[in-house]
């Protein structure tokens, strides 16, 4: 994935972590029970961790493949990253 690509879609999951956050604010206003601010916190807590992957993935993929010259070594290591981060999970 370039890093461009990657750029956006992170931007494009943070903003959307910030509506969740502000969502969340407004339920507390409201009064909703601990039970929906909680499931709503825990699915923020999940995209976060989940942008904190995809900027660790990239830059793992970048700092290993400074020195590699060829597509088919960054294809390798892509993979390689891509299975280490979905175990993680």
């Amino acid at each position: 994935m370039s890093k461009d690509l990657v750029k956006s879609e992170v931007l494009n999951r943070l903003k959307t972590i910030k509506g969740h956050i502000s969502g969340i604010e407004k339920m507390l206003e409201e009064g909703k029970s601990c039970e929906e601010v909680l499931l709503q916190i825990a699915a923020v807590r999940s995209s976060i961790e989940k942008t904190g992957l995809m900027i660790l993935e990239e830059h793992t993929v970048d700092c290993l493949f400074e020195d590699m010259k060829d597509d088919s070594s960054r294809e390798k290591l892509e993979k390689i990253v891509a299975t280490i981060i979905k175990f993680m999970k």
